[in-house]
């Protein structure tokens, strides 16, 4: 993996709790996962990027994790994960996984000595601070979740910080024996094979020491509509401090020493560009991304060249995702469900021809539209605080249907742990492998014209000028360059391929003419 061979890969994200069950517990499994590799390479993609299977209470499903070394029993064990390892690699897939380094579970050994011993090995290892005098939380923050970033805790007698849930304590990033276990972990998947991490929420593991308040956000500004207290403010201060960059360099230095280990950050926020750019500096990260697209209500030629234009060439290499396991996914949220399957194919010719590496969610390959889960079978601690004004996560992780066979599609012989949506069976794997029509069979194609043309792999972005919804690009330069044009709406533009270019792929008829979800890449004729 030495130098930039990552720049243009396309990594495919599994959820394991809702990808493949074996044991018949409704909750799926490293085996499932391994089970099922073969249907992830027949993408063509590069590799895979697994959520956490780490040892949780499964307060927020994974991203409390109780023991960064070990497999949790629901996925198995470390020798099933040894085992997954080796298949992927047999297949020409790298593996990249989850690390979660701005908190823990409080079940986690490390915060359990913390809270009870002010004085002790771990005292310092979270984010801890006294009262103000009338006995309220020493700052104003609040956390994603809803509510203060802080909980009282009276074994202690302080209060420990976090941002996201009481159950998931800060990790103090300040301290150096934090920093050198966190290494250390990173050091013991290394050596069990994984070829890169993906760090989740980033941007959040570093505090203001001086835990000043954060200011109001004003009016009309950042998130909107407000939801949540968390969406008050501007997080000056919970968040984003420049000490970070120190500790990434380290990071760095030590996935070189694996021979170049892929990096990529995870940056939420509304105006994170500059941080994520920060943190893929030479001598940093490979890559990180952010949310651009993952909320968006809609698909426009402004979003798509805005978000560009943040990754001009000497401001590293940016990554691209249209849906996961945090965001509703696209198609539902950018088509009607009238014009799913047409928007879907558009979404996903778009998505591989942008300039970054790019991320596919399980069941994107499909076409799924959003689960409709119930508010009785709702998981999400998000969705069920805010409900129903947060559509929350659960939507998009419900199990992958791999067949149409009653009642949970492939996925399990017992009752999921989410309900399969009833849309789901019929976009199943099995349904649309030999379908030469299929979404599945598109993304093949889109996949391998991906690989096979440098300039979608590597090349330049450039924006060109084109009427409105049209969004239009140029890939590359001089006689290898590609022509990108999509219409994102479901009406159709007066627009055709300029003179002197030629098709070379098109969905929904995009090399005739541009009707509703049109697009076509184009080569110059020669």
């Amino acid at each position: 993996m030495a130098g930039d061979d990552w720049r243009g890969w396309v990594l495919y994200q599994i959820y394991p709790r809702s990808f493949q069950d074996t044991d018949g517990d409704g909750v799926g499994d490293l085996k499932g996962i391994t089970a099922r590799l073969d249907h992830v390479a027949s993408l063509g993609v590069d590799g895979v990027w697994l959520s956490p299977f780490y040892p949780s209470p499964m307060a927020d499903f994974g991203y409390d994790v109780a023991d960064y070394c070990g497999v949790d029993p629901m996925f198995g064990t470390l020798d099933d994960f040894d085992a997954l390892v080796a298949r992927a690699h047999a297949l020409g897939l790298k593996v990249v996984i989850d690390q979660v380094w701005c908190h823990t579970s409080d079940r986690h050994p490390w915060f359990q000595a913390s809270r009870e011993d002010r004085t002790g090995d771990r005292a310092g290892w979270y984010v801890w601070a006294d009262a103000k005098a009338d006995g309220s939380p020493p700052s104003n923050w609040q956390s994603v979740f809803g509510g203060p970033a802080w909980t009282w805790d009276a074994r202690r007698g302080q209060y420990y910080m976090h941002n996201f849930l009481s159950a998931q304590p800060q990790l103090n990033l300040h301290h150096r024996p934090v920093r050198d276990a966190l290494l250390d972990v990173a050091r013991f998947w290394l050596d069990r094979g994984v070829d890169g991490f993906r760090l989740d929420a980033l941007n959040f593991a570093m505090h203001d020491p001086a835990l000043t308040d954060n200011p109001a956000q004003p009016p009309g500004t950042g998130v909107w509509p407000r939801t949540r207290p968390f969406d008050f403010q501007q997080h000056l201060h919970n968040q984003s401090q420049p000490q970070m960059l120190d500790f990434l360099a380290r990071v760095r230095a030590l996935t070189d020493a694996y021979g170049g280990r892929f990096t990529v950050a995870e940056i939420p926020g509304a105006d994170s560009g500059a941080e994520r750019r920060a943190y893929v500096t030479p001598g940093r990260l490979s890559t990180a991304y952010g949310f651009d697209f993952l909320y968006a209500p809609d698909l426009s030629a402004a979003r798509v060249h805005a978000a560009m234009a943040e990754w001009p060439e000497d401001a590293g290499w940016p990554a691209w995702a249209f849906s996961n396991h945090d965001a509703p996914r696209a198609v539902s949220r950018w088509a009607p469900g009238a014009d799913r399957e047409a928007a879907a194919c558009m979404a996903l010719l778009l998505l591989l021809c942008l300039r970054g590496v790019v991320f596919l969610y399980q069941g994107e390959e499909l076409g799924l539209p959003q689960a409709d889960v119930p508010f009785d079978r709702l998981m999400d601690p998000e969705a069920i605080a805010n409900w129903p004004r947060t559509l929350g996560r659960d939507g998009a992780r419900t199990p992958m249907p791999w067949t149409m066979q009653p009642p949970w599609a492939g996925f399990s012989t017992a009752e999921p742990w989410l309900p399969v949506d009833a849309r789901h069976p019929s976009l199943s794997v099995a349904t649309q492998d030999a379908d030469a029509g299929s979404m599945l069979s598109l993304t093949r194609r889109l996949v391998a014209l991906r690989k096979a043309h440098e300039a979608l792999r590597t090349g330049a972005y450039r924006p060109v000028e084109a009427p409105e919804p049209l969004i239009v690009f140029q890939r590359g330069q001089g006689a290898g360059a590609l022509l990108c044009a999509f219409n994102p709406t479901g009406e159709a533009v007066d627009w055709r391929l300029p003179d002197g270019w030629r098709a070379i792929q098109a969905v929904n008829g995009g090399e005739k003419g541009f009707g509703p979800y049109a697009a076509v890449v184009a080569e110059r004729l020669i």
